[in-house]
């Protein structure tokens, strides 16, 4: 059955002074949910917050009927969780090592838990080389590894932290994949500072940025709160500082040895030697990083409603 993740009011201040978390709200149905932001953005806290491994000082999360803040036990027998950095034993092989962390889930049947480290480690596609010692493996082997392990205990909710950085394009392309599978008949939630991510995997997201939720929207809602208002033009370098006071540049690509300069321009026509460009995801993120909010798009408003309306907008997109 269908259920969500609800977070209230959720706020962080580390003893540096930093608030890395200030009363995000949102809530997370099941599916593919992804959480964008810069690094520093206050991802990694709700992701620690949300996985017991750290205190908020304020606000609430519940998921289904389980105080997620306070009944620490419940939430981790159905919580799977993949950090950013997930260190494995470089000596030890993978079926060696999902077995000992599967004994420790609580899995003391030898024949089960057997029964389920096979089918892990063909889910994720390492049964052939589940002999082979965790050290050898690649960057992306060793993410589905952590995936396997995430998957001990069949969880409802799956936190994967940053699953992508560093992997190589096939690589990528092979978690992408895997990740969809996972998330039909869970949660699954996403949390990444790269915009192709959330493209490809997620049906909605959140962006937050400085520890405050932003945005709340869709791919194709994001794309089109700026559609009509992103031009491309070869710019020269020293033509660069006045462009950024006068426009608001999403990014400047150097193509071919050409500054080629992208600008979100909400009225009237492009600057003299631009023209029109397809909008892309990443324009939409960056607009949305320059100026903190999407213009004209009602998902910028969504972190002054009340948690229910955030329930319904989300059920309406």
């Amino acid at each position: 059955m269908p259920f969500a993740l609800t977070i209230t009011g959720l706020s962080k201040t580390y003893p540096n002074g930093v608030q890395a978390l200030d009363g995000v709200s949102l809530t997370i149905p099941t599916g593919m949910f992804g959480l964008l932001g810069p690094n520093g953005a206050g991802k990694s806290t709700l992701m620690r917050t949300l996985a017991t491994l750290q205190e908020a000082d304020a606000g609430t999360a519940r998921m289904g009927d389980i105080d997620v803040l306070r009944d620490k036990a419940a939430v981790r027998r159905t919580l799977g969780y993949l950090p950013q950095d997930f260190g494995v034993y470089p000596k030890v092989s993978a079926e060696e090592l999902l077995d000992h962390l599967a004994r420790l889930k609580g899995l003391v049947n030898r024949r089960e838990r057997n029964e389920t480290v096979a089918t892990l480690l063909q889910q994720t596609n390492l049964y052939d080389v589940r002999r082979k010692a965790l050290g050898g493996f690649s960057g992306g082997m060793r993410q589905r590894f952590g995936i396997a392990q995430a998957l001990l205990g069949n969880p409802r909710l799956i936190i994967v932290d940053e699953p992508t950085a560093g992997l190589d394009p096939e690589e990528r392309l092979r978690f992408y994949h895997l990740l969809s599978e996972l998330a039909t008949d869970r949660i699954v939630l996403l949390s990444t500072h790269i915009v192709e991510d959330v493209a490809v995997l997620c049906p909605r997201f959140a962006v937050i940025r400085e520890g405050r939720l932003l945005a709340l929207t869709t791919p194709s809602q994001a794309r089109e709160a700026i559609a009509g208002h992103i031009f491309e033009g070869v710019v020269d370098p020293s033509d660069l500082p006045r462009l950024r006071e006068e426009h608001t540049v999403t990014q400047v690509l150097l193509v071919e040895g050409k500054n080629r300069a992208r600008i979100y321009q909400p009225s009237g026509g492009p600057p003299a030697g631009f023209s029109p460009a397809p909008v892309t995801l990443e324009d939409a993120y960056l607009t949305l990083m320059r100026l903190g909010s999407l213009p004209g798009h009602e998902t910028n408003h969504f972190r002054n409603r009340s948690d229910a309306a955030l329930s319904a907008a989300l059920g309406n997109v």
